[in-house]
């Protein structure tokens, strides 16, 4: 009998023990990774230049998470460049304004923000219309125990699903 308690004693430490490579354990031995979904918006006037995105609730988002946003810049090779946001533009008329974000358990609001001193009128429709955003959701001791450098988009995208 104490070789059966004992047996089951070390398989139960080993059960414990056990951990995923790139991802948190979570309950009932799943992996968490981080999940990221895109969306293609317009930031016109009409919306005061700025897009809330609703998180899907497939998306488990929590206190600790870190909620990032990427802006498609183009192609090259075949490949997508991705920029972190804040990002900040500089525009041809010597002015600057930024493309950024803030986020809560429900919504991803995506916005341009300027100075008070900027033209509006002056951005093109380049800078409004048609952007393409990626919004990564991140466990946090996650990117804490494997020093993930979130500014490295190719980086941050091999541990999502």
């Amino acid at each position: 009998m104490k070789k059966i308690v004992s047996v089951l004693f070390v398989f139960s430490l080993l059960l414990m023990s056990c951990q995923g490579e790139d991802g948190i354990d979570g309950q009932n031995g799943s992996i968490f990774l981080g999940q990221s979904f895109e969306r293609n918006i317009d930031l016109v006037t009409t919306n005061n230049y700025q897009q809330t995105i609703e998180i899907p609730l497939s998306i488990d988002l929590y206190d600790t998470d870190m909620v990032l946003v990427y802006r498609l810049l183009g192609q090259s090779g075949g490949y997508d460049i991705w920029k972190p946001l804040p990002e900040t533009v500089y525009t041809n008329f010597g002015d600057e304004f930024q493309y950024n974000f803030e986020h809560n358990f429900d919504f991803v609001t995506i916005f341009i923000d300027a100075p008070s001193t900027f033209n509006y009128n002056n951005l093109l429709s380049g800078d409004t219309l048609n952007q393409v955003f990626r919004i990564v959701v991140l466990p946090v001791d996650f990117v804490n125990s494997k020093n993930i450098d979130v500014t490295n988009y190719d980086e941050v995208i091999k541990y999502t699903k």
